[in-house]
């Protein structure tokens, strides 16, 4: 039996992120978190792209056009959506989550989403480090996952 190793290897990765706006100082956290880590990782400071945009809601038409032009080997997601006293919660987490997942199944391109769904900004601050550092790592892991399974 084969086993495709894990790999955490950065270098030569090429990594694009989209921030929502909305809470940009979580997502201004997460990025530069995801940033530092990616580094760390190695891949190259100059072969991260950053795009912000309004809103949780806007991410996936960003990474969507990030991934049809096949310049990236992974995508991130970040942002943070925090309950309100209204149905638009649900239908901001729910809608984003859904198609930055469907950015990455039509686009076979892996898609870490980092963007955080929670009661209110204090559980937001407590997860920006863990959830951005986990987000880093599951980009260049599975950029080079599928990169493996592609030379097979």
């Amino acid at each position: 039996m084969k086993i495709i190793q894990p790999n955490l290897d950065g270098k030569n990765l090429k990594i694009g992120i989209v921030q929502a706006r909305f809470t940009n100082e979580i997502g201004s956290a997460m990025v530069e978190v995801a940033r530092k880590k990616l580094i760390e990782l190695g891949v190259a400071d100059e072969d991260i792209t950053l795009a912000t945009v309004p809103g949780a809601l806007e991410v996936p038409l960003v990474l969507q056009n990030m991934a049809a032009s096949e310049q990236f080997d992974a995508l991130l997601a970040f942002g943070a959506v925090i309950r309100g006293e209204t149905y638009h919660f649900e239908l901001v987490s729910n809608e984003s989550g859904s198609g930055v997942t469907r950015v990455g199944l039509d686009f076979n391109i892996p898609v870490a989403n980092a963007i955080l769904t929670t009661e209110n900004d204090e559980q937001a601050q407590v997860r920006v480090v863990e959830k951005a550092t986990d987000a880093a790592i599951v980009a260049v892991e599975m950029a080079n996952l599928l990169n493996a399974l592609a030379e097979e």
